[in-house]
């Protein structure tokens, strides 16, 4: 779709997307008279609505908009910068001043950005009214589908029974069946006791698929209808929630290691009689544990999910026993996953095991002078891990420091270290590359050498997590010298192509749905600290020294991994310190020009997963680091 050329301004563009139709964020290019073709990427009409506010450059003579199957532009408005400006005041006073400061040092980007920041995004707290503007009620065809809803009640929630009951009769899609179990001999309403042998295939019933609800659970007036219009041939479809609280619950994409580790799929879901047929013929077990159970056993089995991105549900106060662990053991068990689960920092974690004896681990640091930063990194990783076969290759190129070649002559003793040179112009991936091609491990760690050790047990937490068959980046928790989060993994988008979630935010800080607490799926994660299997890397190529050769090569890898399904994994459990790129300094004058370069190739490559970053709602806005909603 190809809009007017504009004179430039602020502009607003309103449109509206199908429920059904693979999330994709719409894109804006920008082209000028004078520079490169700028690209927006838009926020998605996750819940029917989408709205994006911009600023267009004077010098465009032609804006193209590429909305996405599904979605249509509405409307488009102009805003004039007074008025901008005003609303930022009101909404953000803090972004309104910074605007005010960067305008007088004629930072033009920033007071773009800085506003922008002020007047299209929204907290996760302001979500009902934000939700209220943006919804679209389903009205598509709906597969014909029976569906048994069980609603799991305690004594006492006899209202809560009816509540859920009276909201199932008004659904657009109604169930085949409702059945109420009762954790006791029902007293207050019709309904069967719970038995605690009971299986899923028990609660399924023969129907076409199962919904397990709570007394007091409330669906959107077309949430069954979302809910069956997605499954299609899946094993499992699930949708977004609202906490008892008002609260959002935003989903990822099919995630299983988080949905095993923190229960995100939740009440909003329905679960294929197929998948229900494969899952073991365990009794799911005490009622206090049974939606907990029937989810965990779900996602050990599902072997396809489709997520709906709008909330479907309210939820009801949930009673899933305290610890996960014994449940998530016993259905890891019976399904001979070889993981188990453990506690960590108030969620539970899945624990992958390390081989006897442990493969060899080769710890590869690009380096140049600095010895300040390349003699605590080496000593970190021969004397502060405890990972017991380590062998460390630095690839310097061009160290004419006397303390840091010293201190090269000193390493030379050890025989686990090996020194090798690289006497060509920087390209980070070229070293990289060249220092995995000269080690023999059978898992590899790229690790900068501005990293600083947190524990000593870091290493073996990559490395088991490295060796599982479908895994193919590993990367850690890293914060910046105050404590603060420097990365959680990387969303792909963020900033237009690539950034971390969640910087700058306190280190205990639990993201949402709790996923920094486990380890769990992202895009892509930073090569200041990455651990993959060797024959992993070589059979993407490695890093792409020609195209990446200093950003965004870390991303691009990750990506190439995904596309040979080989996902990527963040853990928390190894956690180190990054100073990030200290020993670089900032892209300014003509490293800023290639980095821009770099950046134009990476949207080229990867302008689809900047559309859809799967696990990343597209919701959430992409202008701020945090978990925002624009």
């Amino acid at each position: 779709m190809v809009l007017p050329g504009s004179p430039g301004g602020w502009i607003v563009l309103s449109y509206t997307g199908d429920a059904l139709a693979p999330p994709q964020r719409p894109v804006l290019r920008i082209l000028r008279s004078v520079g490169d073709t700028q690209i927006a990427v838009l926020p998605g009409p996750a819940f029917g609505r989408g709205r994006w506010i911009g600023l267009i450059p004077a010098d465009a003579t032609e804006l193209q908009l590429s909305l996405g199957a599904g979605t249509v532009l509405d409307r488009v408005a102009r805003r004039s910068e007074a008025g901008i400006f005003l609303e930022c005041v009101r909404r953000r006073p803090g972004n309104a001043a910074a605007a005010v400061v960067a305008r007088a040092k004629g930072q033009a980007r920033r007071v773009r950005d800085t506003l922008r920041g002020g007047v299209a995004v929204t907290r996760l707290k302001s979500f009902a009214g934000w939700a209220a503007e943006r919804r679209v009620p389903f009205t598509g065809p709906v597969p014909s589908l029976a569906i048994r809803c069980v609603i799991l009640a305690e004594r006492g929630e006899g209202r809560g029974v009816q509540r859920t009951l009276a909201n199932l009769g008004r659904q657009s899609h109604t169930p085949a069946e409702t059945v109420v179990l009762w954790d006791e001999p029902p007293t207050e309403t019709s309904g069967a006791a719970w038995d605690p042998d009971l299986t899923a295939s028990d609660l399924l019933a023969g129907a076409d698929a199962l919904c397990l609800l709570e007394a007091g659970d409330e669906l959107a007036p077309d949430g069954l209808a979302l809910l069956a219009a997605s499954l299609g041939n899946n094993d499992l479809a699930y949708a977004d929630e609202i906490a008892p609280d008002g609260s959002p619950r935003l989903k990822p994409d099919w995630s299983p290691d988080l949905a095993l580790a923190t229960g995100y799929l939740g009440r909003a879901v329905l679960l294929s009689r197929k998948l229900v047929a494969r899952l073991p013929a365990l009794p799911i077990g005490p009622f206090a544990n049974a939606v907990a159970s029937v989810g965990i056993a779900a996602a050990t089995a599902c072997r396809h999910a489709n997520h709906c991105p709008r909330p479907v549900a309210r939820m009801s106060p949930v009673r899933d026993g305290d610890d996960r662990a014994p449940l998530l053991n016993r259905w890891l068990t019976a399904t001979n996953a070889s993981a188990r689960a453990r506690f960590q920092s108030g969620a539970t974690d899945l624990v992958w095991p390390l081989p006897e004896p442990p493969p060899l681990l080769s710890v590869v640091i690009p380096s140049r002078d600095r010895p300040d930063l390349i003699v605590p990194a080496c000593r970190a990783v021969l004397d502060g891990t405890d990972y017991p076969v380590i062998e460390l290759i630095v690839v310097d190129n061009g160290s004419t420091d006397p303390a840091v070649l010293s201190f090269y002559y000193e390493l030379t003793r050890d025989a686990r270290v090996r020194i090798m040179s690289f006497p060509h112009p920087f390209n980070f991936s070229a070293m990289v590359n060249a220092g995995v091609a000269a080690s023999s491990g059978q898992v590899v760690v790229l690790l900068n050498n501005d990293v600083g050790l947190r524990h000593p047990g870091w290493a073996g937490e990559l490395v088991r997590q490295a060796l599982r068959p479908d895994v193919g980046a590993v990367g850690a928790k890293l914060l910046f010298g105050d404590g603060k989060l420097q990365h959680a993994g990387v969303v792909v988008g963020l900033a237009g192509r690539a950034g971390h979630i969640l910087r700058r935010r306190p280190a205990d800080t639990p993201g949402h749905l709790g996923r920094l607490r486990v380890a769990h799926e992202v895009s892509a994660v930073t090569a200041a600290c990455l651990a993959v299997a060797r024959h992993k890397f070589e059979a993407v190529g490695g890093f792409d020294e020609d195209a990446f050769p200093v950003d965004f090569n870390d991303v691009d890898f990750c990506l190439r991994l995904a596309a040979r399904d080989w996902k990527c994994v963040w853990t928390p459990a190894a956690e180190l310190y990054h100073f990030e790129s200290i020993s670089r300094g900032p892209s300014t004058g003509a490293k800023r020009e290639r980095f821009e370069r770099e950046a134009a190739r990476f949207t080229e490559r990867w302008l689809s997963v900047i559309r859809h970053d799967p696990f990343y709602h597209p919701a959430l806005s992409l202008t701020t680091f945090g978990e925002d909603l624009e």
